[in-house]
Order: structure tokens, then C-alpha cells, then sequence
């Protein structure tokens, strides 16, 4: 079975990008790091406090998510939510 999270993030193009999460705006920046084993995603509400951050690590074990100071289901909630431009 596939995982919506894993599928909505990798549908997320790489560098700069604009969207929309619960009527709100974002500036999302992804970035692709050690040959596209790890992904970093940061993404700032435009005009608003919300942040969202985010480390994904592809293991032999799986993946492991690691969301920065904030809780997991935050991210994955963004992720699966978001609307690009």
C-alpha cells in the first residue's frame, strides 16, 4: 500500500514553490540532499505566523520523518493538505 505522505511530498517539485494549506498561503522550499535520500521542506505562511519543517530520511530500515520542533502530525497534516499554485 502506498503512503499519501510519501506520495504528497514527492509530488512537491524541488526548490521554490507557492501553495495553499487551510485557506492560507505558503512559501514552500524543498530541498533534495545525499543523492535524494533525505529531503529538507520548509514552508512559511505569507502574511502569517504559521511555519512548517520538516527532515525525511530514506533508511534500509524505511523512512524516518523527522519534523523540527514540532509534532509529527502537523507536518504529515501539511503535507497531505497542501495545494500548489
Amino acid at each position: 500500500m502506498s503512503d499519501p505522505f510519501r506520495g504528497a511530498l514527492e509530488r512537491i517539485p524541488e526548490g521554490y514553490s507557492e501553495g495553499r494549506y487551510a485557506g492560507r498561503r505558503y512559501r514552500i522550499e524543498k530541498t533534495l540532499l545525499a543523492g535524494g535520500r533525505s529531503v529538507k521542506l520548509v514552508a512559511w505562511e505569507l502574511g502569517g505566523p504559521d511555519y512548517i519543517s520538516l527532515n525525511l530520511y530514506q533508511l534500509a530500515s524505511g523512512d524516518l520523518l523527522k519534523p523540527c520542533e514540532m509534532e509529527e502530525a502537523k507536518v504529515r497534516t501539511f503535507v497531505t493538505g497542501l495545494t500548489l499554485d
